[in-house]
Parts: C-alpha cells; sequence; structure tokens
C-alpha cells in the first residue's frame, strides 16, 4: 500500500488523485492521506536545520520525514527550489496548462488592459503587468480559486490573475484572457511527487510514472530559479518547451515596479551533461540581473 501525502484543498486533493490514478492504473494499491497543519507534529529537529522552508510543502515534508506518508504530491512552482535533508522530487507528471490568464468580473468586461484594477499577491504577476502597464493600481488577494473568484466580484478591483491549470483541473467554466508578456512562473503547471531519498522502493515505482520530457523542462527551469537566488518571491519568469528534437527556453527577470526587465531566449540541443538552466541564468545576471537581484532584495527586506 503506497501511502499519497496532500494537502486537503480541492485542487491538492485532484493533484493526489491523479497520481493515485496512475499508480493504480500500473497496478499499485494506494490510499490517500490528508495531511494537517504542522503545529500538531512532533519532530525531533528543528525545521530550520533540515532547510524546510516552502510555506505549501513544509506540513507534507514533515510527514515523509516522519514516515507517516510514503509520497507527498505537491504543484511543483510551490516546491523550494533547495529540498529539504533525505527529500527528493522523485517524478513530475506531464504539464498540461503552463499559462496564467486574466479574469475579470463582469463589470469590467468592456475596460482595456490598461484601465484594469488589478488584485494578485504575486510580485512577478505584478511586476510582468506594470512593465506593460505602468499607471496600474493593485490589491492584494489570497485564497483558493474558488475564495479568489468570490473576493473578485465583491472587491473594489477589476480583475485577476490565475494559473489555467487551476481553473482547468477544477473544471470551472470561466470567461478567460490570455497575456502573452505574462511569462509562467517556473515549473508552473506541473505535478510534482516528492519521496525519500533512502525509500528507494518508492523511487524505483514513481520513476514509472514519471514524464521525462516534462522532467527535463522543469529542471532546467528550477535551476534557473536557484542561480537567480529568486526563492518563490522575486519577478522571474522561466519556461522550457520540447520542439521536436530541441528545447526552447524563456526565461525573465523583472524589477518590483516593471521599469528594468532582462529577458532571454534560446533553443538549444540538450544533453544532460550541461546545466542549461544555470548557464541561462548566469547570462541574466551578467546583463544586469545581479544588480537587479540585490535592489529587489533590499526592497522586500525593507
Amino acid at each position: 500500500m503506497i501511502r499519497i501525502g496532500t494537502r486537503n484543498s480541492p485542487l491538492a486533493m485532484w493533484q493526489a488523485k491523479e497520481v493515485e490514478q496512475k499508480l493504480q492504473n500500473i497496478g499499485y494499491e494506494t490510499s490517500l492521506v490528508s495531511v494537517l497543519s504542522s503545529g500538531d507534529k512532533n519532530l525531533n529537529q528543528p525545521l530550520y536545520s533540515l532547510g524546510i522552508t516552502g510555506v505549501f510543502t513544509k506540513d507534507l515534508d514533515i510527514a515523509l520525514l516522519n514516515n507517516e506518508i510514503d509520497i507527498a504530491v505537491h504543484s511543483l512552482k510551490d516546491v523550494p527550489t533547495i529540498l529539504p535533508q533525505n527529500i527528493e522530487i522523485s517524478a513530475v507528471l506531464e504539464r498540461d496548462f503552463p499559462q496564467d490568464v486574466l479574469v475579470r468580473k463582469s463589470s469590467s468586461k468592456n475596460k482595456n488592459l490598461a484601465e484594469l484594477k488589478i488584485a494578485t499577491s504575486s510580485l512577478r504577476r505584478r511586476a510582468f503587468w506594470l512593465e506593460q502597464f505602468p499607471e496600474t493600481e493593485f490589491s492584494d488577494i489570497r485564497g483558493n480559486v474558488q475564495t479568489r473568484l468570490k473576493k473578485l466580484e465583491e472587491g473594489d478591483f477589476d480583475a485577476t490573475l490565475f494559473s489555467l491549470a487551476g481553473i482547468k483541473r477544477m473544471e470551472m467554466e470561466l470567461d478567460f484572457e490570455y497575456l502573452d508578456f505574462m511569462i509562467s512562473a517556473p515549473s508552473q503547471g506541473v505535478v510534482a511527487i516528492a519521496s525519500r531519498v533512502d525509500d528507494l522502493e518508492a523511487k524505483e515505482v514513481l520513476q514509472q510514472i514519471n514524464h521525462k520530457e516534462t522532467q527535463i523542462c522543469v529542471e532546467i527551469e528550477r535551476n534557473f530559479l536557484r542561480t537567480l537566488e529568486g526563492g518563490c518571491t522575486a519577478p522571474i519568469g522561466a519556461i522550457a518547451k520540447f520542439n521536436e528534437d530541441k528545447i526552447t527556453f524563456e526565461g525573465k527577470l523583472n524589477s518590483l515596479d516593471g521599469r528594468k526587465t532582462i529577458n532571454l531566449v534560446e533553443e538549444f540541443d540538450y544533453n544532460d551533461s550541461e546545466n542549461f538552466g544555470e548557464k541561462f541564468a548566469k547570462i541574466i545576471l551578467e546583463k544586469g540581473g545581479k544588480e537587479m537581484m540585490e535592489e529587489i532584495k533590499s526592497q522586500i527586506k525593507s
């Protein structure tokens, strides 16, 4: 029996059930384990000594390390690029919808993009939007898809931004608009499965459902993010895609106010001996990204 750990939000449960179905299809028995708050868990070592930093992942990390679950299912864009000791990403499912999309409230359908007041708490989405529309006003908004939709209709703003994956996975009938300037967060739209490094049996099982092309692309994106030292806070976008026998990569770093941007587009032949994400991030850093990252960090701290 493979114990699958998941948060209990509707989207997290959808992701866990996708993994469960794939494991059952190849003959494994499974059970879903909804993991509660870390406040009730007992771990001998303090969290900081294990490097547990992910707001949306640490409860599952603790459950894994305590052997309460065998694997943990995450939205990969929520997973820090540096994982706790004895935890690794052992498989990813095929990426489906990496894009960000705009959803308007019914009373704002006829407004131009530049006129919209936008609700988002994402630094990346704000900065990329400000690059195009520098006079935009923003409001903070948090919660799952359903909560944010309710706040959208009730709040003093015109539109918000969602990951298309969340809308599609929840089978929501929403009017949305694609935004070609809104480059995705690294590994957006990818379901990831973590296991303990020393659990060789779980790793062997998970390799049977791993999607290799998606794995290669998200490793490039996450190495790009890690080298820029962005974590989950800086306005960094990255997307890698297979194009027949080549990979195309687009990476972007913006200042918080959107006034400064460094963009990189590359097409290349992949080989597993080269760290392409690190290579591309170093190009960004050399083009002024190092100074921009230092500025962003100082602004966030203040």
